[in-house]
Order: structure tokens, then C-alpha cells, then sequence
């Protein structure tokens, strides 16, 4: 029987459970899972190779979920027991016990590419972070947290592309941390909500920027000059990672070109919100930011692609 773990009827998600455990529809429930959610970048999108795209699913479902118990209100009080329950299903799955589509689906994602569960542990040590700490004093600690939170699964995504040379996981890891950091600039009133303050205290302290100006939302100078340093950062890290972009072949190269040009795009967005992004709606990336995104990786990487790009295109813009 299929287990109903919490988090699959969540309002968050409501994705329903598939009528079995047949492998393929698995791996299409944690494909809802993920398209399920808004993101700067595509996950699994049709310019990676079909043959790798649902296990890439299956890997970012993984994530998904743990991640949901750390941030939806409806596992207030009981993070740390859902957290503990998702472990022991991975742990399961690597023995070859999985009795959930998604860990089902993940069981054959991991024997297909012998994945290291250390990465799935890692990042599930990062997430319980949120769990324990609710600020960072400086950058070094923030991207203490993102090598957890946030490095593994670029790691995992480069296992699943065949790709095990460090000097590429090392770009991987640069451009997991920058996506990462780009999403908690973009969410800093939403997180200030939940008790965190992912902005480090001594860009804060530097910048005369208070706790008390998120709570408030106020659009000041100051507040202006910060986001304008966090962005310009974390561009700079951005483009630590471009070489894995230029470097990886066919099976990745459109779909980290999208992830890259995302995360810029929407840097661009938050520079422009500047003093007023705690006041403002929260920038995202319209239909035409999606298009200029898809415009310039295309124009990088497009001649990876095989005679039938035009077609994908075609799809992708119909949709």
C-alpha cells in the first residue's frame, strides 16, 4: 500500500498520489511535484535529454519535500519528526525498501547513476539548519549553509549528467550557492515572517540597515545601497560558475544556460526593486523575462541541440 505521508496532501502541493507504484507513474508524480512550484529556473525542462529527465525529477522532488517541512506552516511543530520520517525513507529506498512513488522513483534514479547518499544526507543537513538558526553573522556562514542546503543537489545534478570531474562540481557548487542566495534576497520579507534573516548581520551593520526596517518595509537610501551590494555579489558568484555552462555537453548545456540566465534575470529584478524590496511585491519573472531568459541561453548553448531545436521551441512558446 502507498503510504500518504503529510506533505503529498498538502494545500501547498496538492498533488494526488498516483493508483500505484508503476514505476513511470513514479517518476510523473514527482514530476507534479516539482512543476507543482514556481521557479527562476527550469527543472528537467525539454532541453535536457529526455533520458534524464525524470530522474532529475525524482531528485529535485526529494528536495522539494524536505524543504516543505521546513518552511510550510502546517508542519509547525512537527518539522523535525517529518524531517526524520523523509531521512528514514531514503535510507530505505538505498536498501531497497521504497513503498512511496517518490522514493520509488528516486530508489531507481539512484541505482541508474549510483548516486552517493552522503549528498542526499548533506542536504538534508542543511535543511534541518532552518530548523536551528534563524541568522548569520557573515557571509562565510551563509555560505557555510548553502554548501549544505544548496550544493548537493547541483553535485547530484552533474552524477546524473555523467559528470564526476571536481574541477566541474566546483563550478556546480558556485552556481547552486549563487541560485540559492539569489532566492533569499528575492524572499527576505517573506522569511522575515517565518523568524529568519538569511541577509548577513555584518552587510546590516555596514549598511545602517536595521531588523526592525524589514518589519517595518521601509524604502530607504540605505536599505537601497544594501540590496545593490547583495546583487553584485552574488552576480560575482554567478560568474564564478559560467565555465560549467560553457564546459558540460548536449545533456545539460541548454538547461544550466537557463539556470544561469534565470538567476541573473532575476538579480536584474531585485536591483531594480532596489530600496523598496521590502515594501514591494515580490519580484518574479514575468512571460517576457521568461523569453528574453530562453532567448539568451539559446543564443549560448543552442548548438548543442539536435535539428529538431526549432520544434522544441515551437512547443515551448505554444504552451
Amino acid at each position: 500500500m502507498i503510504q500518504r505521508l503529510g506533505v503529498l496532501r498538502s494545500p501547498a502541493l496538492a498533488v494526488p498520489l498516483p493508483p500505484s507504484l508503476e514505476l513511470e507513474a513514479c517518476y510523473g508524480y514527482c514530476e507534479a511535484l516539482v512543476r507543482a512550484r514556481h521557479h527562476n529556473y527550469p527543472v528537467g525542462s525539454m532541453f535536457a535529454r529526455s533520458h534524464l529527465r525524470k530522474h532529475i525529477f525524482a531528485m529535485f522532488a526529494f528536495a522539494r519535500v524536505a524543504d516543505d517541512y521546513a518552511d510550510e506552516a502546517q508542519y509547525e511543530g512537527r518539522r523535525a519528526r517529518e524531517l526524520d520520517r523523509h531521512e528514514e525513507q531514503l535510507h530505505a529506498a538505498y536498501r531497497g525498501h521504497a513503498d512511496h512513488p517518490l522514493f520509488v522513483a528516486l530508489a531507481d534514479t539512484v541505482d541508474k547513476f549510483a548516486l552517493p547518499i552522503t549528498e542526499f544526507a548533506e542536504l538534508m543537513s542543511g535543511i534541518r539548519t532552518d530548523l536551528e538558526r534563524r541568522r548569520y553573522s557573515t557571509f562565510d556562514e551563509l555560505r557555510s549553509y548553502t554548501r549544505q542546503a544548496a550544493e548537493p543537489v547541483g553535485r547530484l545534478l552533474l552524477y546524473i549528467g555523467g559528470y564526476r570531474a571536481a574541477e566541474l562540481h566546483a563550478y556546480s557548487e558556485d552556481l547552486s550557492s549563487a541560485v540559492a542566495i539569489a532566492r533569499l534576497i528575492q524572499d527576505i520579507p517573506a522569511d522575515f515572517q517565518r523568524g529568519r534573516v538569511y541577509i548577513p548581520a555584518e552587510d546590516l551593520r555596514h549598511f545602517g540597515v536595521t531588523e526592525a526596517d524589514i518589519a517595518n518595509r521601509r524604502n530607504t537610501p540605505a536599505v537601497g545601497a544594501l540590496v545593490r551590494y547583495e546583487v553584485a555579489r552574488t552576480r560575482a558568484l554567478f560568474e564564478r560558475a559560467r565555465p560549467l555552462v560553457d564546459i558540460v555537453g548536449a545533456d545539460l548545456a541548454v538547461e544550466l544556460a537557463l539556470t544561469w540566465h534565470g538567476g541573473m534575470r532575476i538579480l536584474d529584478k531585485i536591483d531594480r526593486v532596489g530600496a523598496n524590496l521590502f515594501a514591494a511585491e515580490r519580484p518574479s519573472l514575468t512571460t517576457a523575462d521568461k523569453a528574453m531568459v530562453l532567448t539568451r541561453a539559446l543564443a549560448w548553448r543552442g548548438e548543442t541541440l539536435p535539428p529538431r531545436s526549432f520544434h522544441l521551441l515551437s512547443r515551448l512558446l505554444d504552451r
